[in-house]
């Protein structure tokens, strides 16, 4: 209840602040929203961005400076409020653990605290917008582009140098807050060879920009269906002909059409059906 409450009244004052391409987490918006803002970037003939930083952020949700995120929230009347509950401690398997940093996830207020902490990221990776004119609220021309969901994100950028230093800058600037780059998982790539954001894989092929479910995406799928299948197979197990019998019970109606054949091949009446199109009464005998 207490969460519930921070983060009603949290969400209403802050959410405004939080850059258009932050997509976690947010009333209104989802992963294929950021997946659409991808493709705007990406899509095209000659797209400007075509060097991606494909970055993931090492347990961020349990390592955000507690004073850092407190900072952020600047006057917000229900700070005090939020103080106490990130440090009243978690109570887990009957133990209970102190919360010195970060936010338990699991918790109704936890993603958007998360997203206050990282507000400030695009100016850091040095994305810039244009600010008036026709083109207001785009990324300026040699900028990069960042798009980020939670703890993951992508920056997209001109040229891989541009995308080392996007790297360094966002290290630089994670670090005071607790957090650090996830080094297994964070990798500068170019669009065609393609990466993996948010269960789907991005990739341009042959001038072209194609979307699909990415591997491991489409194995939890599979996974989750044979579970499925498995289930349905244990609530409804094949009847049986009666005890000692080894042969499943067959429906009332399979022999009906062996009948019906027998019955034609020994020279029944005239087909109805071939009679109405035209074709004539069969002959008997004759099928």
């Amino acid at each position: 209840m207490f969460a519930s409450r921070g983060a009603g009244c949290t969400g209403t004052r802050v959410g405004s602040a939080v850059r258009a391409k932050s997509y976690g987490f947010r009333p209104g918006r989802g992963c294929h929203d950021a997946i659409g803002a991808i493709y705007c970037t990406l899509n095209g003939k000659k797209p400007q961005r075509v060097w991606v930083l494909d970055a993931d952020l090492t347990a961020a949700f349990d390592r955000i400076d507690h004073d850092r995120l407190m900072a952020a929230l600047g006057t917000f009347p229900a700070r005090g409020l939020v103080g106490q509950w990130l440090k009243a401690g978690a109570v887990d398997r009957g133990r209970f653990a102190p919360t010195e940093a970060g936010t338990p996830q699991g918790r109704v207020i936890s993603p958007l605290l998360f997203n206050v902490a990282l507000h400030g990221m695009e100016e850091a990776a040095g994305v810039r917008y244009y600010a008036t004119g026709r083109d207001a609220g785009s990324a300026e021309s040699g900028s990069p582009v960042l798009v980020r969901y939670a703890d993951d994100f992508v920056a997209m950028c001109t040229s891989r140098e541009q995308a080392e230093q996007v790297k360094q800058r966002l290290r630089e600037w994670l670090t005071p807050r607790g957090l650090a780059f996830h080094e297994d998982k964070t990798r500068i790539v170019h669009a065609e060879s393609g990466f993996d954001f948010l269960g789907f894989s991005v990739r341009r092929y042959h001038g072209k920009l194609l979307i699909k479910p990415s591997a491991a995406a489409q194995r939890r799928i599979r996974e989750r269906l044979s579970t499925v299948r498995g289930a349905r197979a244990v609530r409804h197990p094949p009847r049986f002909a009666g005890r000692g019998h080894g042969r499943p019970v067959e429906h009332p109606d399979a022999a009906r059409p062996q009948r019906r054949s027998v019955g034609r091949n020994l020279g029944a009446g005239p087909n109805p059906r071939r009679h109405e199109h035209g074709g004539g009464s069969a002959q008997p005998g004759l099928i």
